[in-house]
């Protein structure tokens, strides 16, 4: 299995190879050459694994022997998916599910994903990253700098796969006062040495675009040893695909029914790897993409016209880990949009970078989003605090922010009698000011992380500037 560029212009490479850079050198994406398939019977032997067999049995096709040998990703995918690290679940839920579904009513489910150390989806790939990371570098005898930026719940997810990893330093930017309490105490409050916090003046966007330009700057990448954990990182992503094949199972008995994923949508990298697993034969039928008030995805498969709007037009919301405009994300799907032609891809992102939009009805492309499954939704801050406040009194349930998005265009966009899994992004507690304005009172949480605000803080407050960070980087390797 070799990956290959969206932009077309990068040789094609192993999965190892590919693991720690993010970007492909020509600034595009990486993707498998070609998807791998699971046939009828492929998924009936699969349907009782779990969760770590089906996890190896998907990552077995997508990493060859040669590359990561059989019995070591096996070591690998055990060490990740343990019931003590995904030990918050609901009550009456099983930790050794690791990602549980968590019935409403009929045909209407959660995916809970936040069962592990930071209580957010970003978890379920993260730790297997952290364990990856470890491997390939002993295995090289190398070290990286990990350069990431997160609007929440990334950076600590992130941080807490790689703390005291051998080989390993994580740079994290974040846009400065517009994360929650608890998203932030979760990151400034870790004290290990391998841990470097960066609040930006600025919007998620503008951390981003750091990120973009040190990968883009290819001598100083080199040079110190740059690797990536944002979705833009494959590995990500292929870890994400796996729980959308256990939450199909789940809710099926055999494999002639489709069900339908309602994914709440930032940078575009959850809802892709629902795509992927599409690609790769399981059978769904509608990708639900819920954005909140930052609503260019959206407008995105509502028109055919994708239209990132910049910092100073993206809205800082009570669902804050998705107020990003421009998902990096994005460009894998539109990759296969467009018949994996990287000439097409390179032309519509030309005009992105230089801060403009694209509309793909001019290419005749609109028409061929609804075979890919696709369909989309917004929310806002009235809504979201009314799909919690209802949750609650309808199914004694508390939901985050961000799920009650994904929930909101989740019952906009249900047909009754398909299956309907709502991911759920983060646990309540992570966004407790919400959740007291919706409700009244604040949500139930871990006892381990009581008080987790009071702690001591460290982090560097920053311009949006690359140089900055640049020298920043530099003067603590």
């Amino acid at each position: 299995m070799k990956y290959i560029s969206t932009r077309g212009q990068s040789p094609a490479l192993s999965f190892s190879e590919i693991l720690l850079g993010g970007l492909a050198p020509d600034g595009g994406l990486y993707l498998p050459e070609s998807y791998p398939q699971f046939s009828d019977s492929d998924l009936s032997a699969m349907r009782d694994m779990n969760y770590r067999d089906l996890a190896f049995t998907i990552l077995s096709r997508l990493i060859d022997e040669q590359d990561i040998p059989a019995q070591d990703l096996r070591t690998i995918v055990d060490k990740t998916y343990r019931a003590e690290v995904y030990c918050y679940t609901r009550k009456g839920q099983n930790a050794e599910d690791i990602t549980p579904t968590l019935k409403l009513e009929n045909n209407l489910y959660l995916l809970s994903l936040s069962n592990g150390p930071t209580l957010a989806f970003k978890d379920m790939a993260m730790q297997l990253l952290g364990n990856l990371f470890e491997y390939v570098l002993a295995k090289k005898g190398e070290i990286t700098n990990i350069l990431g930026a997160t609007s929440g719940d990334t950076g600590s997810a992130a941080e807490y796969a790689m703390r005291g990893k051998k080989g390993v330093n994580v740079f994290m930017l974040s846009p400065h006062q517009k994360m929650s309490r608890f998203q932030a105490a979760q990151m400034f409050s870790l004290q290990d040495n391998n841990i470097f916090n960066i609040a930006v003046k600025g919007v998620f966007d503008d951390a981003q675009d750091i990120v973009k330009a040190v990968s883009n700057d290819h001598a100083f990448k080199a040079a110190n040893k740059i690797g990536a954990v944002n979705s833009i990182n494959w590995a990500r992503v292929a870890a994400q695909v796996v729980y959308y094949f256990k939450g199909y199972f789940a809710v099926t008995q055999n494999n002639s029914q489709k069900v339908s994923f309602a994914v709440p949508s930032g940078n575009f990298g959850n809802v892709c790897a629902g795509h992927i697993a599409r690609m790769m034969g399981l059978p769904i039928d509608k990708l639900v993409v819920a954005t909140n008030e930052n609503d260019v995805l959206d407008e995105f498969f509502k028109t055919g016209i994708y239209r990132p709007r910049g910092s100073a037009n993206t809205y800082h919301t009570s669902s804050p880990s998705m107020d990003i405009s421009k998902a990096s994300n994005f460009e894998r799907f539109v990759f296969d949009l467009v018949g994996r032609d990287a000439s097409k891809v390179r032309e519509l992102w030309s005009s992105v970078d230089a801060g403009g939009a694209f509309d793909i009805k001019q290419a005749g492309l609109f028409e061929k989003i609804a075979a890919y499954g696709f369909v989309s939704g917004s929310s806002n801050h009235s809504h979201r605090m009314n799909i919690i406040r209802e949750t609650e009194a309808k199914y004694g349930v508390v939901i985050d922010t961000h799920t009650a998005d994904g929930l909101k265009v989740a019952l906009e966009q249900r047909d009754v009698s398909t299956p309907m899994l709502v991911l759920e992004t983060a646990l309540p507690a992570k966004f407790e000011d919400a959740i007291v304005e919706a409700l009244g009172h604040a949500p139930e949480r871990p006892a381990a992380l009581e008080g987790i605000e009071n702690l001591p803080q460290r982090f560097e407050v920053m311009n949006a500037n690359v140089n900055e960070v640049k020298a920043y980087l530099v003067a603590n390797t």
